[in-house]
């Protein structure tokens, strides 16, 4: 059996693709949607459960999908679903006799369209059918292939598989244009002979993503494909089948179903690239491979649906001929079939390339296009060329890193290549390498360059030979022609050169000490302008110590003071000195020279005693101190030194031991048990070791101290080394007391006076201003001499408030009328006494300018007040209630002005 549907399949698969194949051809009627058939003649159980499946019914669609609706005429008993499987509604028992009519409608609710098909169902009872039961009967297409499995009658060996499905592969091809949904194969199972059962399947298509491509009538087993499939999608679907009974119990084991989407040629090659660009060396023989063109088809490349084949369509320019390149028609790879590539001539190439399926069948064949450009890569073929065969320059001798000549060349390669870039060589005329010749890398020209001072005096011209190369090498067989070198004239400009000294720097030896006047030597330079008849002057440039003077025709150096190898001009025994020749040319040129000058050391500097200052302790133990001696002079003529105590003062050998440890140290220690506390000096007689010794006096200073546990010297007796002794300290302590006292006083006397100056409120204070007082009361009959106060200058107006004036019904005729106010002088709360004249001379100023003040000698009119006064006569100052408690001295401080009134309330009784 096995061999049997699998030729059966292999067959239908031939079959399916020539009737595809054949409808690609000659077209396909249009597809029309409605019910398979106008009349179903179904038979059902006569008695039904609710949920039991009864019947399908068929319907094109014609790729509606699920815009079509169904309907019955008797939904209470029944129930159609989208796929066309008609359900019981409800529990039913139909007669056993007469048929009964249902009316099935789709309904289209996009277009309005409607389809009505009737079905008619019939029952047959148990006892017809001899106690077996009916298997439920649907509308079956009579031509569709059926599986069948084996009887139970076969050979034994089969029996282990009677259960099992034998399901071969269902190819279906792709893009059917339906009428859906279109049968592929009946599922049965032998088992559907005894008892009614529902066929069921599951996976990709079914019930798994892409769902709704595959439906299986439960009753009848048929399978079928709802809409068009895609091999480029989903080649392949594994679906899984099953067979249950009524009651839901799995009668057959789940059997894999495989549904193979059988390719047709839909899809047109894709080249993996619109524009392909390639590139070949210019002069490239034939056969020289370019590059590789790439196309895809997604039909299947097991069949001449995938196979491609390519070919050149056009090349542009075709230039040397039109068939410059071929293609390999099965892999894309494109080489050269002619000779004459010239990147001067042609530069590039276009082509254009064509992918076709089918093998390339131009009849049944897709075909695409892509475009193919070819560069053509430069090679060094062309030599460079000099635009002249002589070049000029000049130049200034002494003169580096100056460009004297610009060499041009031509070159027919591509620009900015290593083919084109010129390199340039000396192969003549330069033998001391003065010369060379960069590339300007913008202009490819040669620049003649000096790199080397060139000397007037030595070589007035120079004719230089340049060869022009490539950065690459000629191409095999070119070879550079005559034009390739180039000669190059430069003529050298005399300049006026600076004088030198010969040698420069000059050394000479001599001894320290030389007086002044002495001839050292004789230290010229030279002319390098041996064609210039010029004289040299020289002068003194540097000399730190100013030892010595230069003769400015002679060049003869001679010394103006004693030379000392110990200044601090002098490093390591050598002093530098430097000088200056110009000569007298135009411009004029000068030339430095350095005069070394080693001093030999003298025995010129006694030693010293190093260190100056120490510390012993007061006990002699540990009292030792190590000294040594300083010598501004070199050996022999510094150690190893002679040490001794001086004879005076005579404590000093008394008290103190001196015993040599080595040519430059001695040991210095108390003789005597214990030396007070103090600061000591002792002097040290010290002796060098000169051809003629010298000998000093030098004192060490000692501080004797007390010292702890460790041999140092406490606290106090570091205060002591300091030089201060325990009365100095107190005296420093008593100055920084007596400042700080005078300090404090200078704080408190600022108080004091600030509140001197709080308390003299008179001209703030309106209740105790004399000046408003003298005001209100006025003068009554007072001579010319007190006609000279202007009273009206002792009131101030900032302290008068605004609603203290009075209404014009009320005011007295002799008040000063309500004006504007003039600008009087403010004055500062507590204002110094030297301020006062200043504010008295501003408000005298604004009172004369003021128009609503009233003359002096006007008519004064004054309220009667009646007779006597509890106040007395205001004649007499001398009142007791006039403030004579108060203290008016300060008032003296205010100028020649208030002394009147400093008399009068500050005086004493009599």
């Amino acid at each position: 059996m096995y061999p049997l549907h699998e030729g059966s399949g292999l067959l239908l698969l031939a079959v399916l693709a020539g009737l595809q194949i054949a409808a690609e051809c000659r077209g396909t009627p249009p597809c029309r949607p409605g019910f398979s058939e106008d009349v179903y003649k179904v038979v059902v159980p006569d008695i039904t459960e609710k949920g039991q499946p009864l019947f399908n019914v068929k319907f094109f669609d014609c790729g509606r999908g699920g815009l079509v609706r169904f309907e019955c005429s008797n939904p209470s008993d029944f129930r159609i679903e989208a796929d066309g499987v008609v359900y019981a509604a409800r529990g039913l028992q139909l007669p056993g006799v007469q048929a009964s009519l249902l009316l099935i409608k789709a309904s289209d609710d996009t277009t309005q369209k409607q389809w009505v098909t009737q079905v008619q169902m019939t029952t047959s009872t148990s006892t017809s059918q001899q106690g077996k039961e009916v298997a439920v009967r649907h509308v079956m297409s009579e031509d569709l292939k059926e599986i069948v499995f084996p009887s139970r009658n076969m050979d034994i060996q089969l029996k282990r598989m009677r259960r099992d499905w034998v399901i071969p592969p269902i190819n279906v091809p792709e893009n059917s244009r339906g009428p859906f949904p279109q049968e592929l194969v009946r599922i049965r199972s032998d088992q559907g002979r005894n008892r009614p059962l529902r066929y069921s399947v599951t996976g990709p298509g079914v019930d798994q993503a892409p769902t709704g491509i595959f439906i299986i009538d439960p009753i009848s087993g048929e399978l079928s494909v709802k809409k068009a499939l895609d091999r480029e999608h989903i080649p392949k679907f594994h679906l899984r089948a099953h067979a249950v009974d009524l009651n839901g119990n799995q009668v057959e084991n789940p059997i894999d179903i495989v549904i193979n989407v059988i390719d047709m040629n839909d899809n047109r090659p894709e080249f993996t690239h619109q524009i392909w660009n390639g590139t070949i060396p210019e002069g490239s023989k034939p056969g020289t491979f370019v590059m590789t063109v790439t196309s895809i088809d997604k039909d299947d490349p097991k069949t001449s649906n995938g196979l491609l084949h390519y070919k050149i369509l056009s090349q542009n320019p075709e230039s040397p001929t039109s068939n410059m390149f071929t293609i390999n028609n099965s892999t894309g790879g494109i080489i050269t079939v002619a000779a004459g590539l010239d990147r001067e001539k042609v530069p590039q190439y276009t082509l254009i390339i064509q992918a076709t399926d089918m093998e390339g069948n131009s009849m049944y064949g897709l075909s695409n296009t892509a475009t193919a450009v070819i560069r053509v890569i430069d090679i060094n073929d062309n030599p460079p060329e000099f635009t002249a065969e002589t070049f000029f320059g000049e130049v200034h001798e002494n003169r580096v890193n100056v460009i004297v000549a610009n060499l041009t060349v031509t070159d027919k390669d591509q620009p900015n290549t290593p083919a084109w870039n010129a390199v340039y060589k000396i192969t003549g005329g330069d033998p001391t390498g003065r010369f060379s010749v960069p590339t300007d890398p913008t202009t490819n020209e040669g620049l003649v360059t000096v790199v080397k001072p060139i000397d007037y005096e030595s070589s007035r011209t120079y004719v230089l030979t340049v060869e022009a190369r490539n950065e690459v090498p000629l191409a095999r067989g070119i070879h550079s022609p005559r034009q390739s070198t180039a000669t190059v004239s430069i003529k050298v400009i005399d300049v006026n050169e600076s004088p030198y000294f010969e040698p420069n720097p000059k050394l000479i030896k001599l001894e320290e000490g030389m007086m002044p006047k002495s001839a050292l030597t004789t230290f010229t330079a030279q002319d390098p302008d041996r064609f210039m008849q010029q004289s040299i002057r020289y002068s003194k440039l540097s000399d730190p110590a100013n030892w010595l003077k230069i003769d400015p025709n002679t060049g003869r150096i001679t010394t103006i003071a004693i030379l000392d190898r110990e200044s601090p001009f002098v490093v390591n025994s050598l002093y530098n000195a430097t000088f200056l020749a110009t000569d007298n040319g135009i411009p004029s040129a000068s030339g430095t020279g350095t005069l070394q000058i080693f001093l030999l050391d003298i025995n010129d500097n006694a030693p010293r005693v190093f260190p100056q200052e120490t510390e012993i302790c007061e006990k002699p133990e540990p009292n030792a101190i190590n000294i040594t001696a300083l010598d501004g002079d070199l050996n022999p003529n510094a150690g190893p030194f002679a040490f001794e105590l001086a004879h005076r003062p005579a404590d000093v050998k008394r008290n103190w031991t001196i015993t040599r440890i080595s040519g430059d140290y001695a040991q210095l220690s108390l003789k005597i048990g214990f030396l007070e506390s103090g600061i000591y000096e002792l002097p040290i007689i010290i002796t060098d070791s000169g051809n003629l010794p010298m000998s000093n006096t030098s004192y060490l200073r000692i501080k004797v101290c007390q010292c702890d546990i460790n041999g140092d010297c406490t606290d106090q007796q570091h205060i002591m080394a300091a030089g201060l002794g325990t009365g100095a300290i107190i005296s420093i302590l008593l100055c920084i007391i007596i400042l700080l006292i005078l300090v404090l006083l200078f704080v408190v006397w600022m108080k004091r006076r600030d509140k001197e100056r709080q308390a003299k409120q008179l001209l703030i204070d309106p209740e105790d201003d004399v000046r408003d007082n003298i005001l209100k009361y006025d003068e009554e009959g007072g001579g010319e001499e007190d006609q000279d106060y202007d009273l009206s200058q002792l009131q101030q107006p900032d302290t008068l408030e605004p609603d203290a004036i009075k209404p014009v019904g009320i005011r007295r005729l002799d008040e000063r009328p309500l004006h504007p106010e003039p600008q009087y002088p403010m004055r500062s709360a507590a204002p110094h006494p030297g301020d006062i004249g200043d504010f008295i001379s501003e408000g005298l100023k604004a009172a004369d300018n003021d128009p609503t003040a009233p003359p002096y000698d006007s008519l004064l009119v004054f309220d009667y007040e009646g007779s006597g006064s509890t106040a007395g006569s205001l004649s007499s100052l001398n009142s007791s209630s006039s403030g004579g408690d108060q203290d008016y001295d300060y008032l003296n401080d205010w100028g020649p002005r208030f002394r009147k009134l400093a008399d009068m309330y500050g005086g004493s009784d009599d």
